[in-house]
């Protein structure tokens, strides 16, 4: 199994910065997918930032400008850079890995990988 390990969150002011970290258990320089995804108390999970095993980026019009998703294969770690924070960033933010492969039916099957994910609170 693969396994995600978020890390970075915590409390900061409005318009400071974060840099979520996302340590996988697995090589990612192969991997269909992999993205930040958010959850607010009573509230969907939505999500933020995907990066593509390509490279291609993809951003929640709510955060493009002020967020960068990045990924390092060869320490297998995916990073969220938060820049200009407002108080509606303020969510558990969950690293997701997609990975397709075939099933035990060699069927194409697309497999989702998610964290524990990290407080991130910003606030006065």
């Amino acid at each position: 199994q693969v396994q995600l390990a978020e890390s970075g969150g915590g409390l900061v002011q409005p318009g400071g910065s974060l840099r979520l970290s996302c340590a996988a258990s697995t090589a990612i320089n192969n991997v269909y997918q992999m993205g930040w995804y958010r959850q607010a108390p009573g509230e969907e999970r939505e999500s933020v930032a995907t990066i593509s095993g390509r490279g291609v980026t993809d951003y929640a019009r709510s955060v493009e400008g002020r967020f960068t998703i990045s990924k390092d294969i060869f320490k297998n770690t995916l990073y969220l850079q938060m820049n200009d924070l407002k108080p509606e960033d303020s969510a558990v933010y969950y690293c997701k890995l997609d990975d397709l492969d075939l099933d035990y039916d060699s069927r194409p099957h697309m497999y989702h990988y998610w964290g524990q994910g990290t407080q991130v609170t910003v606030s006065s």
